[in-house]
């Protein structure tokens, strides 16, 4: 029988969107950490706010940093060796973004080059940061603790986000959208990082049988590299039309509780298939 791996993002998804609680999907977390099933968190969030919801959670898997800039592994998780950049903290990292400095300097350019107000969350202090996330201080400060990707708002309306948008690719660059922000990043993104380290969990486990779940544009590619994806709708009950997948599930309530009960299915519906 395959073993379950499961990649969720955080923000909207395992996180409430407005008061960033996870209780509500205490219930099925607790059920993954009794099957055994690693919960790789997939996310915009920098390594530092991953690691403070590692430690909330109990979380002890791997997880993917700043819409997959780097795979975070613990080291001696996997028992074979394999190709990774650095060494740091503890981690095995892999690197597939650009660093941050690099995406940042063609933010400047861009927004020299059009004229449009680009802010991104290296131009804003953290009381700005606050404001626009919902966070506290603390947490506002572990946005701006950027390795890869740069989180960042346009002033000027739609025709100015797709001009952006368009200067970003011109560049080779990598354009997404959160809840809250646009992100820049290098030639990465999530799916590329879920399909390297699917790689790690078939070599460490044989079959492998992937879920997926987000709530964002951002989590589109993420989505589409696994077996099982699934859609948590956004407050209010609707869900966001651009991300759409052939025989994607949707959750049947937003955040924290859609993902609980998405969860729970998916568990049952996993052991049900038997070996």
């Amino acid at each position: 029988m395959p073993r379950l791996v499961l990649f969720t993002d955080l923000d909207g998804t395992l996180l409430d969107h407005d008061t960033y609680s996870f209780g509500p999907a205490r219930e099925a977390l607790a059920a993954l950490e009794s099957e055994s099933v690693p919960v790789v968190f997939t996310t915009s969030k920098t390594r530092a706010e991953i690691e403070k919801w590692r430690r909330l959670t109990g979380n002890t898997d791997p997880f993917i940093s700043e819409n997959g800039g780097a795979i975070f592994v613990p080291e001696g998780y996997f028992r074979g060796d394999f190709v990774y950049d650095r060494k740091e903290d503890g981690y095995l990292v892999i690197e597939l973004g650009a660093p941050h400095r690099e995406v940042v300097r063609a933010l400047e350019d861009i927004r020299r080059g059009t004229g449009i107000e680009i802010r991104g969350v290296s131009d804003m202090g953290v009381e700005e940061v606050m404001e626009l996330a919902g966070l506290g201080e603390e947490d506002a400060g572990l946005v701006r603790e950027r390795e890869y990707g740069e989180p960042f708002v346009v002033g000027g309306g739609s025709e100015a986000e797709e001009t952006v948008v368009g200067e970003i690719e011109k560049r080779g660059l990598t354009h997404t959208q959160g809840g809250r922000f646009h992100h820049i990043l290098g030639r990465s993104d999530k799916g590329k990082a879920v399909s390297i380290l699917k790689g790690l969990y078939v070599r460490e486990w044989g079959v492998v049988e992937t879920a997926g779940i987000g709530d964002s544009l951002n989590d589109l590619s993420m989505l589409k590299a696994v077996d099982i994806p699934i859609l948590v709708r956004k407050p209010g009950g609707g869900y966001d039309e651009r991300v759409s997948i052939t025989g994607m599930a949707v959750a049947d309530a937003p955040g924290p509780s859609g993902w609980n009960s998405a969860i729970l299915k998916l568990i049952v519906s996993f052991s049900e298939k038997g070996p």
